[in-house]
């Protein structure tokens, strides 16, 4: 069992085809923190009202981390826009559960980290919101595309390949919005005092400096599978359980069933 100051954990779309929850789970049971953030989208309401995917695989990961809490973790949820019904429940507790709008972490070194999922400062979710959704149906139409592709690459012996995640950080309106979201995140967190933020929201993992601001974003259990940590010493790091784990995420969800609604999950520019 690997131990850590901190966990953050975002995107990981609970309710959803694409949700890679037997990896989040198996993360869950090889890793532990005095501190859980769920950074947004744990669980994707947009594609609950419309149609009901819940395999058991969910309910264990949302055990797991209720089974932490009773344990002594301290898990603080901030909902994003996936599951932005929890908002109003900010200031309460479910299950030793924290909901907060927001949060301030202060790291072992002393930073002061903003927390939150980042929508609110995504304009097209703010300005277009059915564009949002429209991107959501695509996202998730490019998924299920991949599962198949990437099922033929595996019979061919190739590895693992990601349509979303090459057209994301190669067609240049995604890499120039990417950009635009990281850097309108860091000016906000500078406006408000603070050394950094941790976010979510376009399911692109990061740590870099941006004009003076730590900017973190611990990516998504969709595609990537990562989650960022804090060690004892205040020290970050981004943690790829792929990697780590040596094997290739989605590749061992292929062969199973794919749902035949498909939702989007973003635009070829949004995630989210």
């Amino acid at each position: 069992m690997n131990r850590y100051r901190t966990l953050f954990i975002s995107d990981v779309h609970l309710g959803t085809p694409g949700c890679q929850a037997a990896y989040l789970l198996d993360f869950l049971r090889h890793n532990d923190a005095d501190t859980i953030y769920l950074v947004g989208d744990i669980i994707d309401g947009w594609r609950l009202k419309k149609s009901w995917y819940w395999p058991q695989e969910h309910n264990d990961v949302l055990q797991k981390l209720m089974k932490k809490a009773r344990k002594g973790c301290k898990v603080i949820y901030v909902p994003g826009n996936h599951d932005e019904a929890g908002r109003q429940f900010a200031g309460m507790s479910f299950g030793r559960i924290k909901i907060r709008q927001d949060a301030i972490h202060v790291t072992a070194d002393g930073r002061r980290l903003w927390v939150v999922h980042g929508d609110l400062f995504d304009g097209v979710m703010q300005y277009a919101k059915w564009l949002a959704h429209l991107g959501d149906w695509l996202y998730s139409a490019i998924l299920v595309l991949n599962r198949w592709f990437n099922k033929l690459r595996v019979r061919m012996g190739y590895p693992y390949w990601s349509l979303s995640q090459y057209l994301k950080h190669s067609v240049k309106n995604a890499v120039s919005f990417i950009s635009s979201f990281e850097t309108m995140m860091a000016r906000e967190t500078h406006r408000r005092g603070c050394d950094g933020v941790v976010c979510g929201h376009i399911h692109k993992a990061e740590i870099k400096d941006i004009d003076g601001v730590l900017y973190c974003n611990d990516g998504d259990w969709v595609e990537s599978l990562t989650a960022l940590a804090e060690y004892a010493d205040g020290r970050l790091e981004i943690l790829h359980w792929n990697h780590i784990q040596g094997i290739a995420p989605p590749v061992a969800l292929l062969t199973r069933e794919v749902s035949v609604e498909v939702r989007v999950r973003e635009t070829l520019t949004v995630d989210g």
